[in-house]
């Protein structure tokens, strides 16, 4: 086995000195990633650390990486945005690299025609969709980590937007995409809009988590860009149970607005103080895309909420500022780091899926033993973000 001396030095003669960065800072920072909020803020870094970060600029860098590292049994550990919060950066052996795919940042292509467009693993997300609002189109996809997250990461982590109903998951979305396998093998995925024989092979690279491949470029689709048709709905009701309902309704009525979320009165709190009472649970909704069908899915939504008498509806006005403030750019993140810093406190967010007719039993007993099992919370809450018509996330 090869010490991290040698490792280093053969990874500088592979690439360039200054594509291979080793200094204690950077590496200990890229240990872990947002799953160790309060450690990165308070310095406290004791996970394996990796004996260094390799700064790809292309696909033949990820390449010769990848078999340089195949072949002398150096673990490595995949990263573009590095707004992962779930310990994926973290590596399971030693020795290990982190490989860097953030320079790696050109929009390829936009294609108005046939509704696609092509970046490479770096390019966040924002910026792709910032370029391609300048065609009056939308990528359809809106995590809130939106403005720092980059398009490979979230397609190896099998992201999911706020417009999530409408426009579905980053699964839903990716037409093509290129890879590089262990060994330093090149594997395009070429865009088509279906295909019928054999396995549907994007599916190895979308949520791989880089455990299985390096995603150097993807193919995503297009969709037209309508703000002006946008509808935005909310009212408070008083039971979660009745807030599922609501949702089950809509989505089995076929209706398909961008946003459907359901809050409860705790995890309300946090976002709604300023109108919803403190035993309020909160339905919200958006509807957009084409005028006929944004009119017809925010009229649909209406109906089947006026059967609901404890329904009552709030300002829209109030629903648009809380969804434009929900995105998490820069600042908000450093924002957070300070109230970290002051209180201590940290917040998690785990995501379940399950059928309708499971998911207010799950939500009732999660809530009741947490609450009786895990000391130290300060808030606890639940909501609903995804749904779909045989079930809600």
């Amino acid at each position: 086995m090869l010490t991290h001396a040698e490792i280093v030095d053969a990874l500088q003669h592979l690439l360039t000195p200054e594509q291979v960065i080793d200094d204690d800072d950077t590496l200990a920072r890229s240990s872990v990633d947002n799953f160790r909020k309060l450690q990165n803020i308070f310095g406290v870094h004791t996970m394996r650390r990796p004996v260094a970060v390799v700064m790809a600029a292309s696909t033949d860098d990820v390449a010769k990486v990848l078999a340089f590292a195949d072949a002398n049994g150096v673990n490595v550990v995949a990263r573009t945005g590095g707004t992962a919060t779930e310990g994926g950066l973290e590596s399971g052996r030693e020795p290990s690299i982190v490989l860097d795919g953030s320079r790696m940042d050109a929009i390829v292509e936009i294609d108005p025609y046939d509704m696609q467009a092509t970046a490479q693993c770096g390019v966040p997300l924002q910026r792709l969709e910032d370029e391609v609002r300048t065609f009056g189109l939308t990528t359809g996809h809106s995590p809130q980590s939106k403005p720092i997250a980059s398009m490979g990461g979230l397609v190896a982590t099998r992201s999911i937007g706020q417009f999530s109903t409408l426009y579905g998951g980053i699964e839903d979305m990716v037409v093509g995409c290129e890879v590089v396998f262990p060994g330093g093998q090149v594997c395009r995925i070429k865009n088509v809009p279906r295909r019928a024989a054999g396995p549907d092979i994007r599916h190895v690279v979308i949520g791989n988590e880089g455990a299985l491949c390096y995603l150097t470029e993807v193919t995503v689709k297009l969709f037209p860009y309508t703000p002006e048709h946008h509808t935005y709905m909310g009212w408070t009701l008083k039971s979660m149970r009745e807030g599922f309902e609501v949702l089950r309704e809509v989505m089995v009525a076929g209706y398909t607005p961008s946003v459907a979320r359901l809050y409860d009165y705790e995890d309300g709190q946090l976002h709604f103080s300023h109108f919803a009472a403190p035993d309020d649970c909160i339905v919200l909704f958006m509807a957009e895309g084409n005028e006929r069908l944004a009119r017809a899915t925010a009229e649909g939504i209406r109906e089947i909420v006026a059967a609901h008498p404890s329904c009552v509806e709030v300002d829209p006005k109030l629903v648009e500022e809380w969804f434009v403030d929900l995105v998490w750019g820069p600042d908000k993140v450093a924002r957070e780091d300070e109230r970290i810093r002051t209180t201590r406190n940290v917040n998690r967010t785990t995501e379940i899926s399950a059928d309708w007719s499971s998911v207010p039993d799950i939500y009732e007993a999660a809530m009741r033993r947490i609450r009786a099992e895990v000391r130290g919370i300060t808030l606890l809450g639940g909501h609903s973000s995804h749904s779909y018509i045989n079930g809600t996330n």
